[in-house]
């Protein structure tokens, strides 16, 4: 009788043992590079969905050790991974709907009216048909301040000492450079430190926080306030056949949690890593250049309308509603 309550009490508990193993989800999430005010949002989004299922749906977050950053998308298509973050700059092919949000001279004003015009494209049926190609579906925007340039050399003091100046710039700061006699060159974020101390370019586009955690401020002679050319558009997603599996709970702990990842975001950045910028540029002895009011106009009236109008082009051949996409950004940046 006692072997038999036993039997009872030891199958009781692994079938306990097997449920409980049963509801946990483990994501793995493709980052890279290492933690930093760009990968907060993520940082904060599993701390909340760990929180929300008592530990039950983690996130396992990995800085490059499941994807090269030009290959997350890929990775994601075919279930190597459940969530990751992409830049679109780095493969406008493969994103051509989102691109919109890197044309140069948008006049987006700040982190909020970024992540709230994204967060609209994303909603659009033509982005969500052309991610739904690699088996993804957005979850939240990672919105970034313009680009500046920090770089080594003769500082530019006028458009034209762009001439030449070889940049690493993507997307639509990379045109920008380009209107204006630079050579834009197209690398990751990873290998930008590289190239800019042997002198494969003598420019660097990042915001404020790259600079900082891919040290480019520790070669950096010189940094462009005010130039302002654009930003780059840097989603993070989830495989949506993993999202669709997820149960209720756990899918809802995910999706109710990605405004409060995002608000976290944008608290750091405007906090801490612009609170840090400023001093870092100083004890770094970086020289400050700021571009007059007319060279500015000048810059934008020679960027602007060319790259829009070539990129609604380009992309209406390709049967993308390029003119509906371009106007919903311009309105919500109008209002």
């Amino acid at each position: 009788m006692l072997n038999k309550k036993l039997k009872v009490l030891t199958l009781a508990a692994a079938t306990f043992a097997f449920s409980a193993e049963a509801m946990a989800t483990e994501w793995n999430v493709s980052l890279w590079g290492k933690r930093r005010a760009f990968t907060e949002h993520v940082e904060k989004l599993a701390e909340l969905v760990s929180a929300k299922t008592n530990g039950e749906f983690t996130l396992n977050i990995s800085y490059g050790g499941l994807s090269k950053n030009k290959e997350n998308l890929d990775g994601i298509s075919i279930g190597a991974f459940e969530m990751a973050q992409f830049c679109a700059g780095y493969h406008r092919d493969k994103n051509p709907t989102i691109t919109v949000m890197e044309l140069p001279f948008l006049g987006v004003q700040n982190l909020d009216q970024e992540a709230e015009i994204a967060k609209a494209v994303y909603a659009h049926p033509a982005v969500k048909k052309d991610l739904a190609r690699w088996n993804a579906t957005i979850l939240m925007p990672t919105p970034m301040p313009q680009y500046n340039l920090a770089g080594v050399g003769a500082a530019p003091s006028t458009l034209a000492d762009f001439e030449g100046m070889r940049v690493r710039a993507t997307g639509g700061v990379g045109k920008a450079m380009k209107a204006v006699g630079g050579v834009p060159t197209s690398m990751t974020a990873t290998e930008v430190y590289n190239a800019l101390e042997s002198g494969v370019v003598t420019g660097v586009a990042f915001a404020p926080h790259a600079h900082m955690a891919f040290r480019t401020v520790d070669i950096a002679e010189w940094w462009t306030t005010n130039l302002n050319p654009g930003t780059v558009n840097c989603p993070v997603v989830a495989n949506t056949d993993a999202l669709e599996a997820l149960s209720d709970e756990h899918r809802e702990a995910l999706m109710s949690s990605l405004d409060e990842a995002v608000t976290h975001y944008i608290a750091n950045y405007n906090g801490k890593t612009m609170d840090a910028w400023g001093p870092k540029l100083d004890e770094k002895g970086i020289a400050r250049v700021t571009f007059t009011d007319a060279e500015l106009a000048k810059f934008k009236e020679t960027v602007a309308g060319p790259a829009k109008d070539a990129w609604i082009k380009d992309m209406s051949a390709k049967g993308i509603p390029a003119q509906e996409l371009y106007d919903l950004v311009a309105g919500m940046v109008a209002k």
